[in-house]
């Protein structure tokens, strides 16, 4: 149960938290950002407040996707939402153990659970007629093509580095797990949840769930799982320490307070990089519009080194009501 002065918040990882870009993706070199992460959160882990933590895992889906293709003569492929249960789970064990080690090193609570996460989407979504989403690896036009022809798959152009696959991105609906998730912060778990935006799942007429292949944004599904468990902060981690207005451009400007309708002036300016700040930003506007009147909620957007700095206030960017 809720105690004196005690906050839920979902902290959403992004991926360089885990898998740099510069980076040659190993385990071994996961775990080292893994745990650099876990120092760098270490102080709001080992606190009172309930905690629930998301993460991407873009580039783990597309090496198993890689991997998969390489081996697809020898071993029958597996279905995106498949791959997705998978980092899911090899994701979450990787957060879980070393946020624990973290803190059983300082001699703090080290309950830490990862939830393999479905998400349901609705069937109607308009995402599954103009799929958008590109994953796995890159293919010549001819094998594009083919592709097409054999699997039904839709190809694009993408970066001008040849032809990528690209599948539905739908809104999440509802977090299948939230009451667990819920129950298992009552008994003072650390919960690591809805990893890569969480599986995606239709229901069917009989109220039975089936995966479908698509990818959820997580920082969509983060603010989902906010709004369902009824947290009072969403923490979203990423590449910039601040939000900017105009970034990019010379006379950029760093945003460290706005209002939810200042930041939906702002999106429908066009001032925020489509596919990279503006879905947080967005994430942050449905978490706070769906608070009723008398909620407390914030968003902190900053990175995972001055996380701690931005729960004080003293850097990030924060979106109130």
């Amino acid at each position: 149960m809720h105690r004196k002065n005690q906050k839920t918040i979902v902290i959403a990882l992004g991926g360089n938290s885990i898998l740099r870009a510069d980076g040659k993706g190993t385990i071994e070199e996961q775990y080292s950002n893994l745990r650099q992460t876990a120092e760098q959160l270490l102080e709001l882990l080992a606190s009172e407040n309930r905690i629930v933590i998301t993460h991407g895992n873009g580039p783990q889906v597309g090496n198993l996707l890689l991997a998969i293709e390489s081996a697809r003569d020898i071993v029958p492929p597996m279905t995106l939402d498949i791959c997705g249960a998978a980092t899911q789970g090899l994701m979450g064990f990787m957060i879980q153990q070393t946020l624990a080690n973290a803190l059983r090193k300082r001699g703090l609570r080290h309950d830490i659970t990862t939830v393999v996460t479905q998400v349901v989407v609705d069937k109607e979504d308009p995402a599954f007629k103009h799929p958008s989403k590109p994953i796995g690896p890159f293919y010549s036009l001819s094998e594009a093509q083919k592709l097409q022809q054999e699997r039904g798959w839709e190809m694009i152009e993408d970066a001008k580095r040849g032809y990528r696959r690209v599948v539905p991105s739908p809104k999440p609906v509802k977090i299948q797990q939230a009451r667990i998730i819920k129950s298992m912060l009552d008994a003072g778990e650390i919960v690591v949840a809805v990893g890569g935006g969480g599986i995606p799942s239709a229901r069917e007429k009989d109220r039975s769930l089936r995966g479908v292949e698509a990818v959820i944004d997580k920082d969509y599904a983060s603010s989902r799982l906010a709004i369902e468990i009824n947290a009072d902060i969403l923490l979203i981690l990423t590449a910039v320490e601040k939000v900017y207005r105009d970034f990019g451009h010379p006379y950029q400007k760093a945003l460290d307070n706005i209002t939810v309708n200042e930041a939906k002036q702002l999106l429908q300016e066009g001032h925020f990089g489509e596919g990279s700040m503006e879905p947080k930003i967005r994430a942050a506007t449905e978490f706070l519009q769906e608070a009723d009147e008398l909620a407390q909620r914030e968003v902190i957007i900053t990175l995972p080194e001055t996380a701690i700095a931005a729960m004080q206030g003293k850097t990030g960017t924060r979106i109130t009501r």
